[in-house]
């Protein structure tokens, strides 16, 4: 555990990088060997467009990065936040409740708040709007979206008291479980099951994607499926009924178009299916 400790402590921007890009294309290609769905699209014009929204979060984050750092440093130095008011642990269970609890504030909660307050829903929103859900749809955030939720890490810092390495290491590993789950891959419907009482599948994730109500409000998590579970949002939903989207934007040229994606959240609000 020393190891993963000081690696991440001192993760090169390189390295992060290339976990990036990588996991982008190991599932690209996986995608390409077992696909979920065999889509119609121009698949290098659908991930310029997520890609682009992939290079705003990142420049947000990139941005802010020194706030959260500082918070990080604070909390350390303060002997503040859940982590450091626990009795002294062993490091890797240290370790697993500091990611499940990154991953409740700073991940599934802002995710079912934007679900929930329609201000923050218009930001959301560019991420259901993609109907054709692949890898690269993982980061397909406007950066508003991304700014909300950046706030939302930082108070899980705050509230866990958590160092910076774990941050860097819950951000590594929240990049691979989103690009897996996103991917538009199929794996045995029996392993899926199972994973998804510890992981997010891409099973339990595509349902998430389905475009009407109540399954659009369901399986907010982010890496771990416990919290869906725990609060009772957990649904599933057969793989032949799934579609993708959002009941109030079903057109492909709309989003498909990156200067419309741009604006949804300052348009006036539409009914379904108009």
């Amino acid at each position: 555990m020393n190891e993963i400790i000081s690696y991440f402590e001192h993760i090169p921007p390189l390295h992060r990088s290339l976990i990036l890009a990588g996991g982008i294309a190991f599932f690209w290609i996986l995608e390409s060997a077992v696909p979920f769905i065999r889509f119609g699209y121009n698949k290098w014009q659908h991930a310029g467009i997520n890609i682009f929204f992939t290079l705003t979060t990142i420049i947000v984050n990139f941005c802010l990065a020194f706030i959260l750092l500082r918070t990080a440093q604070w909390s350390v130095d303060n002997h503040f936040g859940l982590l450091n008011w626990l009795p002294s642990l062993n490091p890797w269970l240290f370790a697993l409740i500091g990611l499940l609890l990154l991953d409740l504030i700073g991940a599934y909660l802002p995710h079912y708040v934007e679900h929930k307050v329609k201000l923050l829903w218009r930001f959301h929103l560019i991420h259901h709007t993609d109907a054709w859900i692949d890898t690269t749809s993982a980061n397909r955030h406007h950066p508003g979206e991304s700014v909300i939720r950046f706030v939302f890490t930082t108070l899980g810092v705050l509230v866990v008291g958590s160092p910076m390495w774990l941050v860097f290491l819950y951000q590594t590993l929240s990049v691979v479980a989103t690009q897996f789950n996103h991917a538009n891959i199929v794996l045995p419907k029996k392993l899926d099951n199972i994973l998804s009482w510890f992981i997010v599948s891409p099973d339990m994730h595509k349902v998430h994607h389905h475009y009407v109500l109540p399954y659009t409000d369901s399986n907010y998590g982010n890496i771990f499926s416990v919290w869906d579970r725990l609060f009772g949002t957990f649904t599933t939903l057969d793989r032949d009924k799934l579609v993708y989207g959002v009941d109030t934007h079903m057109k492909p040229e709309e989003h498909n178009r990156l200067s419309n994606l741009l604006m949804i959240p300052f348009q006036k609000r539409r009914s379904p299916n108009t």
